[in-house]
């Protein structure tokens, strides 16, 4: 039998009862939308629920959504730093963007089925043999979608500082598909970055129920920078290299 996942011990019997009732009305919300969002689907209709429901999830968890400079346009690649889990929600709640995902997650099947609703593009990073078919997934999602968020860094870091864009995950970038644009995203999650950070073995789970517990809410500043352009879109190189620096004098720019 599987044991229930089990609450951080550091976690106040406060923030445990936070946890049961963030969890809860995430299931609620959960519930609404699923029917709403395959009605939809059936009709042929727009379909806003998955961003409605990420966006009822970031509220639900406490986080406060700033928006900030420019608004993207239809058919933007969104290239963005990553500090959490919460960026998801984040971004999806700011700009109605679909991500690009590692097909490991599509080995959870919860995981898979609310990342398909909301056409996640999953990626087999080390699988050299199908990278074209997934330029095309790539492509074909943000054609569909309108915006699609890639995280370069493939992993998460502590919300001040950059690891190194890695050019490899821009593969669907080279040759940049005519009319779309390339736009830097910063979450900025100021002084309490570090705080909720998914970085080192710290379990995903244990970095979920950490955050929900937070008596405190916490803001995060989505702000979109102005579009690559000229020779920063030359190759996956220099767009991976363009929106690094772009997202790193920005985090430097607005430090606490």
């Amino acid at each position: 039998m599987n044991e229930a996942p089990t609450v951080p011990a550091a976690i106040s019997p406060l923030g445990r009862l936070r946890i049961v009732l963030r969890i809860a009305a995430m299931a609620a919300l959960l519930i609404a939308c699923v029917p709403l969002y395959y009605s939809c689907k059936l009709l042929g209709m727009a379909n806003p629920w998955p961003r409605r429901f990420l966006a009822g999830i970031a509220f639900i968890a406490g986080i406060t959504i700033r928006i900030e400079g420019e608004r993207h346009s239809p058919g933007e690649f969104l290239l963005a730093n990553h500090v959490s889990w919460i960026d998801i929600p984040a971004i999806a709640a700011a700009s109605g963007s679909a991500f690009v995902a590692q097909d490991g997650l599509a080995a959870l099947p919860l995981l898979r089925w609310l990342c398909a609703m909301n056409d996640t593009v999953f990626v087999a990073r080390h699988d050299r043999a199908s990278v074209a078919a997934q330029v095309e997934a790539v492509r074909e999602a943000i054609r569909d979608t309108g915006a699609l968020t890639i995280f370069p860094e493939g992993t998460t870091s502590d919300g001040t500082a950059l690891l190194r864009f890695k050019s490899s995950l821009l593969s669907a970038l080279e040759p940049l598909p005519a009319g779309i644009g390339v736009r830097p995203v910063v979450l900025d999650y100021g002084a309490v970055g570090p705080e909720i950070a998914w970085i080192g073995t710290e379990p995903g789970l244990d970095n979920f129920m950490r955050i929900v517990a937070r008596s405190k809410s916490i803001t995060l500043k989505v702000r979109f920078l102005p579009c690559l352009a000229g020779e920063a879109l030359a190759n996956r190189k220099t767009i991976a290299a363009a929106a690094e620096a772009a997202i790193l004098q920005s985090l430097k720019a607005h430090a606490p």
